[in-house]
């Protein structure tokens, strides 16, 4: 996007990747059919150690001015739950979109090439190249059989950028100790209510064998903190007192069964073997029941860690905001050199809305140079 929004601006580009093609990580994004933006994008969407750095570029380039260049270039799309919008067919479409907007602006393309930058006179060098501006696009280290590295930071940390410290984000969360019993149900997924501090996501969450994954679990995972807890809400369309008025109703029911009417069977045993309460709910005390009604409402977990980089689907961190202007993403300490992406300390919930935010980053810096 940066490339051919400056080189459409008549400014001469050479887009160097590191990889023997462009676009990997577009290609494995969406099941292969790319989450390529999210109609409800917003600043507030987005974690950063200054939340208001988005604003700018997001509001000079929206999901709609990025939705009217895919319907331009002809490619069928569709809208899935939560505005998340996905290609029809496949996301080497939006490759080759990227490619002929490239094209369009006489964008020179070199891919296999491990970047060596030096600096002098006002120019960097990148091999036989030089120029008066660089932008760093290289991402972030998730996925690094992708080819992802930290090669963002240190070319950052040579210009005397600071980086805040990288972690995996949008990434699975491990569980050991007690906990280890719900591996157990590797493969049960419910809709839930999860919350990591102040945030809390609506969305599918899913047990693995080693933990907890699915949407819900991707969205809070960017929000929580080693040695943090987790709650889960197992049963958020329930009125207070609903146990009790289960006791009532279906006296001669367990407590397994009657979970099991709104959850996988094997969830429900693991959670009524947990809270301990196997009787009948006729002969089960009114305040044993109330006490299972706070504790599935907010179920705490204690992960160990998270399933790192190699499963996160981007980097929380980066190049700090600090560093850079907001409308032209260009480095205050370093004139020409300019930052976009996910290498920067700019991170967007699950949905297509990190892929906006390098869309829009990608236009601010193509347009400033």
């Amino acid at each position: 996007m940066c490339a051919a929004t400056a080189g459409q601006r008549g400014r001469r580009v050479l887009l160097v990747e590191q990889a023997g093609q462009v676009g990997k990580k577009i290609l494995i994004s969406g099941g292969g059919r790319c989450n390529f933006t999210n109609i409800h994008t917003a600043p507030d969407r987005y974690l950063s150690q200054n939340p208001h750095f988005a604003k700018s570029a997001l509001s000079r380039y929206t999901a709609q001015d990025f939705l009217a260049l895919v319907e331009k270039h002809g490619i069928a799309w569709h809208e899935k739950t939560l505005g998340q919008l996905f290609c029809d067919g496949s996301a080497r479409q939006i490759v080759d979109m990227l490619l002929d907007e490239c094209a369009r602006g006489g964008v020179e393309i070199v891919t296999g090439l491990s970047p060596q930058v030096e600096h002098a006179d006002a120019r960097f060098r990148v091999g036989e190249a030089s120029a008066p501006a660089l932008v760093i696009a290289t991402g972030g280290p998730s996925i690094p059989k992708m080819g992802a590295t930290g090669y963002a930071y240190d070319l950052a940390r040579k210009f005397g950028l600071k980086v805040v410290e990288p972690r995996p984000a949008l990434v699975p969360l491990t569980l050991g100790g007690d906990e280890i019993l719900f591996r157990d149900i590797s493969g049960v997924s419910i809709q839930v209510i999860a919350y990591a501090g102040k945030a809390a996501f609506r969305e599918a969450a899913l047990f693995t064998h080693r933990g907890l994954s699915g949407p819900a679990i991707l969205q809070i995972s960017s929000y929580w903190r080693h040695g943090e807890p987790i709650e889960i809400n197992f049963v958020p369309d329930v009125d207070p007192g609903w146990l009790l008025g289960a006791k009532w109703d279906r006296p001669n029911t367990t407590l397994r069964k009657y979970l099991a009417i709104n959850m996988p069977d094997r969830l429900a045993e693991v959670l009524a073997d947990r809270l301990g309460i196997q009787t009948k709910l006729g002969d089960t005390r009114d305040r044993a029941l109330l006490e299972a009604e706070r504790r599935l409402s907010e179920w705490t977990f204690h992960p160990n860690g998270t399933e790192g980089f190699a499963k996160a689907e981007v980097t929380a961190g980066g190049i700090s905001t600090a560093e850079l202007s907001s409308k032209t993403m260009e480095a205050a300490k370093a004139p020409g050199l300019y930052a976009i992406g996910e290498a920067v300390d700019v991170t967007g919930w699950l949905g297509g809305y990190n892929f906006q935010w390098a869309w829009a980053s990608g236009v601010a810096a193509g347009n400033a140079i």
